[in-house]
């Protein structure tokens, strides 16, 4: 069993990894094109989540906190917790959304991409 939940640990962290490096990585590119400047970047891992890097931060923090379950370590539940929610309600999501909402065409973007768990975009109404 404990080698099991080694392994989804592994994973988790390896999924949050790979959506935070990619993330900034792909932002990174969409930024240094002079022709992107004032657009929303809605391509690559941003199709399926308008936070990228926060999603993927929470994802390593819970891995960590899967490895510790492993290791018996169960009662350390609340530092995922703590960082998921800070970075969902107080210092990412909740306030970089708040500071994208005028831009041109975020509105469109909200209505079809998940805000913070990926998944596949919504059909426009």
């Amino acid at each position: 069993m404990r080698l099991l939940l080694d392994f989804i640990a592994v994973t988790v962290w390896a999924i949050g990894f790979f959506f935070e490096a990619a993330g900034d990585w792909q932002l990174t590119q969409f930024k240094a094109n002079p022709l992107n400047r004032g657009k929303v970047m809605n391509r690559g891992v941003w199709r399926y989540t308008r936070h990228p890097n926060y999603f993927g931060d929470a994802a390593q923090w819970w891995g960590y906190w899967l490895i510790a379950l492993a290791a018996g370590g169960w009662w350390t539940i609340f530092s995922p917790i703590l960082m998921t929610t800070l970075l969902v309600r107080v210092s990412g999501v909740a306030l970089l959304e708040k500071t994208m909402e005028t831009r041109p065409g975020y509105k469109e973007y909200v209505e079809i991409t998940s805000a913070f768990v990926p998944w596949f975009p919504r059909n426009r109404k």
